[in-house]
């Protein structure tokens, strides 16, 4: 009787730690994972340098700054991976910015939400005709690059005029009133006429602002 009392207790025993055994088990597959979230793009070769910087400290403060990892091939492939999927995405843009001609430090201001990145493909003013194309650019850049100071200077943002490209780096309002001018340049606007057109959205916004600040409801 003593025995078989002693193999019921055995054979419990082996039960219990089977059932913690089990009960751990899927503890640990309940613990959650963090996702890796992948990113891919390609930028100019000759814009590899750039975003790798002077020893790798582009590259080396992106990702301690983003939390991300950044893996960059000679020919100009970059893959972006990390665990915050926002990050990623504006990790991505902070490369593309500097594959269109953007400095890092400019860049980097993407980093602040209130900054946007917008991309102007001239292509689509000149279409195939090269000789349009260059025209186009000249256009936008001004003889010693006035005319793209102009427009940064009063919309305060940053324009970069890259191969078939032109950027802009700043705030939203602000970003969309420098296309706007750059769209006028480049569909045939008279300069005097584009500078114009952004002084007086300028002060349009500036009277918005003043009213909206001492607005009562």
């Amino acid at each position: 009787m003593k025995a078989e009392t002693n193999k019921k207790a055995v054979k419990a025993k082996k039960a219990d730690v089977k059932a913690i055994v089990t009960k751990a088990q899927k503890a640990v597959k309940e613990v959650a994972v963090p996702e890796v979230f992948v990113q891919e793009l390609k930028i100019p070769r000759d814009r590899v340098g750039v975003l790798v910087g002077k020893k790798g400290e582009v590259k080396k403060y992106i990702e301690h700054k983003a939390g991300v990892r950044l893996e960059i091939s000679s020919d100009g492939d970059v893959i972006i991976k990390g665990h915050d999927n926002v990050m990623i995405y504006d990790v991505k843009t902070i490369v593309q910015a500097i594959g269109r001609g953007f400095s890092p430090d400019v860049a980097m201001q993407l980093f602040n939400e209130q900054n946007v990145f917008e991309l102007l493909d001239v292509t689509d003013y000149a279409g195939k005709s090269k000789k349009r194309l260059d025209r186009l650019r000249g256009r936008v850049i001004g003889e010693s690059g006035r005319s793209r100071m102009a427009i940064e200077d009063l919309t305060e943002t940053n324009i970069s005029v890259y191969g078939k490209t032109i950027g802009i780096i700043g705030e939203m309002e602000m970003v969309a009133l420098a296309r706007q001018a750059i769209d006028m340049l480049l569909s045939g606007a008279p300069h005097g006429v584009t500078y114009r057109m952004v002084e007086n959205k300028r002060r349009e916004m500036h009277r918005r602002r003043i009213e909206s600040m001492y607005a009562t409801d």
